[in-house]
């Protein structure tokens, strides 16, 4: 049986089998990850993996699991945050709109 040796920040040393860890390789390759149940202290140990321990993990029988992040949540955002008053000034005009298709059509609207 294979054994994985990885360090836990309180405990040091420890070793584990390929069950016992996760990994999560991602579409943007700086948010994979290796995570493991301590089985000295049992917290969980969450550590970067790069494509070196990527294929070590997988050599030694780790299983990969894909995580792929929606292009929408890596836009970048500019322009200021939308402030409590915009989100009240838009619950206002939800509510007093029978027809909010009709509202949508119009031309947009320059809230003060």
């Amino acid at each position: 049986m294979t054994t994985i040796k990885a360090s836990c920040p309180c405990c040091g040393d420890v070793e584990l089998t390929p069950k016992q860890v996760r990994l999560v390789v991602c579409t943007v390759k700086s948010r994979s990850f290796y995570a493991f149940n301590c089985p000295t202290c049992k917290d969980e140990v969450r550590k970067p993996a790069g494509e070196d321990v990527v294929a070590l993990l997988v050599s030694g029988g780790v299983p990969v699991e894909r995580w792929v992040i929606p292009t929408e949540a890596l836009e970048e955002h500019t322009g200021p945050t939308i402030s409590w008053d915009d989100v009240l000034d838009f619950a206002l005009v939800l509510d007093s709109v029978d027809d909010l298709a009709g509202i949508a059509g119009d031309r947009p609207r320059r809230m003060a």
